[in-house]
């Protein structure tokens, strides 16, 4: 799932299969999305703090190595921590935020409130 290490860059090394990868610059760039399709030998590197993601999209099961530049990386999903959080975010807000009607965003945290619990 989508995801950032506040307090790392990350690198990934595709060892078999095929793999689609990106990251979103920030807000100040324009919120511009960098993908890539890598394959075996590929190496891709996520800037720090940036919101990113891997996917596999090979017919085959998909292996790869990362490395992150710190010992305390940290870690956010970015959908459990907007739509899972305890106690959960105002639905109004996100609906606003996300310009979808209430029931769209009530359905969405009881998504992540089943899976945490």
């Amino acid at each position: 799932p989508p995801h950032t290490h506040p307090r790392a860059s990350e690198f990934l090394v595709v060892l078999e299969g095929t793999l689609y990868v990106g990251f979103v610059t920030s807000n100040g760039d324009g919120n511009r999305l960098f993908t890539k399709v890598l394959n075996k030998g590929d190496v891709f590197v996520f800037p720090i703090g940036l919101i990113h993601f891997q996917l596999n999209v090979g017919h085959v099961n998909a292996v790869a190595f990362a490395g992150l530049s710190s010992q305390n990386p940290g870690v956010i999903t970015i959908a459990n921590a907007v739509f899972g959080s305890k106690p959960p975010i105002n639905p109004d807000v996100l609906a606003k935020a996300f310009q979808v009607d209430d029931n769209v965003v009530d359905y969405l945290q009881k998504q992540f409130w089943y899976d945490n619990n």
